[in-house]
């Protein structure tokens, strides 16, 4: 074929492929319903939108108001009697003058606070229970007492059951008295006792007095702690 002669086909295929390749320019349909320029979104159009409220008919009156009607003519005409310019000048007069509050300052060049409400001023020593012992207190202590006197008093029923009386006061110093002699008796016979100790009945006598005067000390110091003292009747 010669070259300026062009085949017979290619304005056919040429158009063809063309065409087909125009529709795959686009992703969908190459013609899509455009939409109209007045029909833009507007704000708020996609919320979900509310019933209107109806309007309730009621057949009440409506409140009366507090404010007067329109006729209503405020009085005009009062006038005081009153000086105010002289009431003034003698209240200023006659007025105790003002007493400087009492300041604070940290240096010398520095602020200054209120004294009352920076704390150093002692104002609880001026209060009306201050020294004064609490109610709570005095309560709880009383309290101790009643139930002391309780115990006291239980202790002795059942000791009255079981055939016991306490010692007075009287008896409990002349049993304290009569074991303080007792030991220093034992103590004056303890002080005889020769240096040396040679023989077992020394040795023996020894060890005994020791024991007395142990025992001996051991009762004195139990009734000197217990003022109480219960014994047996006989």
């Amino acid at each position: 074929e010669h070259p300026s002669n062009p085949p017979t086909f290619k304005q056919p295929v040429k158009y063809i492929t063309e065409k087909n390749k125009a529709q795959w320019k686009t992703m969908g349909p190459a013609k899509v319903a455009v939409p109209s320029p007045k029909n833009f979104l507007k704000k708020h159009s996609k919320e979900p939108k509310l019933p209107e409220r109806k309007k309730e008919h009621d057949s009440k009156k409506p409140p009366t108001l507090s404010v007067p009607p329109r006729t209503t003519r405020p009085v005009m005409g009062i006038q005081s009697k009153k000086n105010f310019i002289n009431m003034n000048a003698v209240a200023a007069v006659t007025a105790s003058p003002k007493k400087p509050q009492p300041l604070l300052v940290d240096r010398r060049q520095g602020d200054k606070y209120l004294l009352e409400t920076s704390g150093l001023v002692p104002k609880y020593i001026k209060k009306k229970d201050y020294g004064v012992t609490p109610k709570y207190v005095t309560q709880r202590s009383e309290e101790k007492k009643r139930a002391q006197r309780e115990y006291e008093a239980s202790i002795l029923e059942q000791l009255k059951k079981a055939s016991m009386k306490q010692l007075s006061d009287e008896e409990r110093e002349r049993l304290l008295r009569g074991l303080k002699k007792n030991w220093e008796e034992v103590y004056r016979d303890f002080q005889c006792l020769p240096v040396e100790i040679d023989t077992i009945p020394k040795r023996l006598h020894k060890e005994k007095l020791e024991s007395e005067m142990k025992r001996l000390e051991h009762d004195i110091d139990i009734i000197e702690k217990h003022k109480v003292i219960y014994i047996a009747n006989e």
